[in-house]
């Protein structure tokens, strides 16, 4: 077999060694950087669009779209990026689109108006559509030890929900110090050395049994279904559901997402085997992470606010001030499941990481405008960020363990795609409760700046209560639902299937 970088690695069962095993920890930290790299874009610019509208001039309602752009196009187009990844492999897909999302990141920052800014983001998200599946398909085939498939899925998701805060911190000390475009700029530093890395460690690698052609029935009802979903929700973030451009697109995507189903059912080469799912531990895994998806991006997006517009913070310490979550990711994620998935495995773990981010979200709803940082959100945001740790790096591992090597790539884009989507419905049906409470709290009082804040907080609140309940009703469901003891390591009798050399 050829031992150059782009050749093909056999990994049978009982047949030749796996060439990625003696590189399998350089392989997670390419792995991880890339993960790092796409959900941190998910954020870093978030504190960077007012100097991003004074510098191109453009209008407020146009702001929204240099982040929705990104997610529309990277939940939408996921399901996609995960077949490619199962027909052309897991290396040349990673290296192929982290250059893309790398050229598509210096076109952004080099943007001189708003059309070029949205088009750079909106191909950022579809190149990141791809890194995702590929990324997360060499964690299935890399790690085969239990432990260490613990630690590794448990870096993943650190990387992952970490990138989300980090992109904070990272967004407004680069708008501090230098400029906005530094945002978009910075991602060539980190999506060279996930090509490098990759060029030096891995091997293209593709299941023996992978489909030879994409389902193109499949495909466009699946991106199609999803864009219309996202961008549905998006435009209710308003809290008004009556637009036809709410409505109108949330009943095409229910028609088309149903047609997916049934195309799916039918199809010799689908582009989400529905067998995936069926799985009952597998499914409940994925269920568990959407609902963490509605309840974690708000949290985000309104505790910023709430840093920003009643404690005053600065871009930067709205930045830094998300640490203690990002600590708390990194120990859900990393430092408890290794210890305790063993002894009392994932079926308890996912629901208790549940409750405590339901905890820290409950804490949260207490705040006040008299509230202080350190009294009133440092402690619920480790707790919580503990608790968002252990869903993900749990959930990810238990929603792909066991998956054929044919269909690792799908199952690895829909970890990436049920968090999305629940990520759109959170922030949309949250922030109609929550703009609906501040018009509540304001009826019949006389208008004044302290009214103004305090409707501003009962806003936050409300959405921080709803997300605690969602949290809390997830761990209650994926506690009945799964069937038995759940492990992240992979089933015994699904084996290693094989990878075979291209020709």
């Amino acid at each position: 077999m050829s031992e150059s970088a782009d050749s093909v690695t056999e990994v049978a069962a009982g047949g030749a060694a796996d060439p990625h095993y003696a590189k399998r920890w350089l392989i997670l930290g390419v792995i991880g950087v890339a993960q790092l790299t796409i959900f941190l874009d998910t954020t870093v610019v978030n504190i960077a669009l007012p100097s991003a509208q004074a510098d191109l001039g453009f209008g407020d309602g146009d702001r929204q779209w240099v982040v929705t752009a990104y997610a529309l196009a990277f939940g939408s187009l996921l399901l996609l990026g995960g077949r490619i990844v199962d027909l052309v492999g897991a290396k040349r897909s990673l290296m192929i689109s982290i250059v893309g999302f790398g050229l598509m990141s210096v076109l952004g920052g080099a943007a001189n108006g708003f059309p070029m800014l949205v088009t750079a983001r909106a191909l950022q998200g579809g190149f990141a559509a791809l890194v995702a599946p590929a990324a997360l398909s060499f964690l299935l085939t890399v790690f085969k030890d239990p432990k260490e498939r613990v630690t590794a899925f448990g870096v993943y998701g650190a990387l992952g929900s970490g990138g989300l805060t980090l992109g904070l911190v990272l967004g407004g000390a680069l708008t501090d110090w230098l400029d906005w475009r530094w945002c978009l700029y910075v991602n060539v530093v980190f999506t060279a050395a996930v090509f490098v890395g990759a060029l030096l460690t891995m091997e293209n690698q593709r299941a023996e049994d992978r489909p030879e052609k994409l389902d193109l029935p499949g495909t466009f009802t699946a991106s199609v279904g999803l864009f219309c979903l996202v961008y549905g929700l998006s435009n209710a973030d308003d809290g008004d559901w009556s637009k036809p451009e709410v409505w109108g697109l949330l009943v095409g995507s229910a028609v088309l997402l149903i047609a997916f189903v049934l195309f799916e059912l039918r199809s010799r080469t689908p582009l989400l085997p529905i067998r995936i799912v069926l799985h009952r531990n597998r499914g409940s895994a994925y269920l568990a992470m959407f609902l963490l998806g509605i309840g974690l991006f708000v949290q985000f997006l309104f505790l910023t606010y709430y840093l920003q517009l009643i404690l005053e913070f600065s871009a930067i310490q709205s930045g830094l001030a998300f640490l203690p979550m990002i600590v708390g990711i990194a120990i859900g994620a990393t430092t408890l499941p290794p210890v305790l998935e063993p002894k009392v495995g994932a079926r308890v773990l996912i629901p208790a990481g549940l409750v405590l981010a339901a905890v820290g979200s409950f804490w949260l709803s207490r705040l006040t405008t008299d509230s202080s940082y350190a009294g009133g959100v440092l402690t619920p945001s480790l707790i919580a960020g503990i608790g968002f740790g252990l869903v993900v790096s749990l959930g990810a591992a238990v929603a792909t363990v066991g998956v054929e090597a044919q269909d690792a790539g799908a199952a690895s884009a829909l970890v990436n795609t049920v968090q999305q989507v629940g990520g759109s419905i959170g922030t949309a049906l949250l922030s109609t409760l929550a703009i609906t409470a501040a018009d509540h709290f304001v009826e019949g009082k006389k208008p004044s700046p302290q009214l103004v804040a305090d409707a501003a907080v009962e806003s936050y609140t409300t959405a921080f209560f709803w997300g605690a309940v969602v949290f809390l009703a997830g761990a209650v469901l994926c506690a009945l639902l799964f069937d038995r003891f759940v492990s992240a390591q992979p089933d015994a009798e699904v084996g290693e299937r094989a990878a075979v050399p291209t020709v």
